[in-house]
């Protein structure tokens, strides 16, 4: 596999922005959810399945740097 797992997330919304905040310093994202909480229930999603966030293995240290400075704000 040459993609590894940076963190999960119990938000898609905050997936997405992470995603996009990796995506704007260089390192390619793949976001894995479970379909039921997508689709079926999307009001109620962050409840139904967690969002892993998966990145390359050669970036995975740069990755982890930038999310310990990704703040989510609640």
């Amino acid at each position: 596999m040459k993609y590894e797992k940076l963190t999960e997330l119990t938000n898609r919304l905050e997936a997405d922005l992470l995603e996009s905040y990796l995506e704007a310093h260089g390192i390619d994202v793949e976001l894995f959810q479970e379909s039921v909480g997508q689709n079926a229930f999307p009001v109620a999603n962050e409840i139904l399945g967690l969002v892993q966030v998966f990145v390359p293995k050669e970036k995975i240290e740069e990755a982890q740097q930038l999310l310990n400075n990704f703040i989510f704000q609640e």
